[in-house]
């Protein structure tokens, strides 16, 4: 079989994760590959995601590199068994790629948080809300281009609305839900919206308000998906430039902590749809 020319980011995290595990046991990619009569190529193809691996395969590497925690390999095996292509596939040529890895990211996470500043988390955006964001990017996208862009957010928001959704957390300062992006009709809509998400019994809302003592923030977008096991957390970031995916152990556990701390800055769930609320009336 040959190599797979665009792994998609969960076929490189299984890769990476096989990786770590082959480091941490002290192994070159030659020394692994020479324990299951593979080549270097071999081995070094499997941890950039562009070969896939059999159940057998996997567990047999784990065990070569001495990893006894059974509940990640459980985990990377489902990881790996998990075929079927999603739907953000189908807009592989007409979005860059980052769209299609937020996608896939929020479609295997057990829970999500999010932290934003001034923009609403693009889970709980309207169709008019996002059309008036995309509108403003810089270079000006052209109108198709635009409409991609909503239709593949609205399915992503499909995540919420499945039989099992994940457990959704957003933490959002004030200041966002008084900006009244594409006017008052769209700003207040958007309102509404979140209000009736906020009632859902697996989405918590939580307002960090201007009149706070604390912001702690990062300054950007950030989404944090839970994996199965902790070691298979994702942390991403939306900035300028575009999105960055990080899996460091180290920048996990700081976002964590960050996210917590906006948590603590915020008001509670009940408080924060009151006061999201009165944004509305006064909008």
């Amino acid at each position: 079989m040959p190599p797979r020319q665009t792994p998609t980011a969960r076929q490189v995290r299984l890769g990476a994760e096989l990786r770590k595990l082959r480091e941490s046991a002290g192994l070159t990619a030659r020394e692994a590959g020479e324990m299951i009569g593979a080549n270097q190529a071999r081995i070094s193809n499997i941890e950039t995601g562009r070969f896939g691996l059999s159940e057998q395969r996997i567990r047999t590497l784990a065990h070569n590199y001495d990893c006894t925690d059974t509940c990640l390999i459980d985990a990377l095996v489902a990881m790996a068994a998990h075929r079927e292509r999603g739907w953000w596939e189908e807009y592989r040529e007409t979005l860059p790629p980052r769209f299609l890895d937020v996608a896939e990211m929020e479609h295997h996470a057990v829970a999500l948080r999010v932290a934003q500043v001034i923009n609403i988390p693009g889970l709980l955006q309207t169709p008019e809300h996002a059309r008036t964001l995309f509108r403003q990017v810089v270079p000006e996208l052209r109108p198709h281009e635009i409409e991609y862009r909503i239709s593949h957010r609205i399915k992503r928001q499909a995540v919420l609305h499945r039989e099992r959704p994940p457990q959704y957390t957003a933490i959002v300062h004030e200041a966002a839900f008084r900006m009244r992006f594409g006017g008052r009709e769209v700003a207040r809509a958007q309102l509404d919206h979140l209000i009736k998400m906020s009632g859902q019994p697996h989405v918590t809302l939580r307002v960090i308000p201007f009149d706070g003592t604390v912001f702690p923030t990062v300054g950007h977008g950030l989404d944090y998906a839970y994996g199965p096991v902790p070691a298979l957390d994702t942390a991403q970031l939306d900035a300028a430039h575009g999105s960055e995916l990080i899996d460091s152990v180290a920048q996990l556990t700081k976002y964590r902590l960050v996210l917590d701390r906006m948590e603590e800055a915020a008001l509670g769930p009940d408080a924060s749809r009151d006061l999201i609320h009165r944004i509305a009336q006064d909008t």
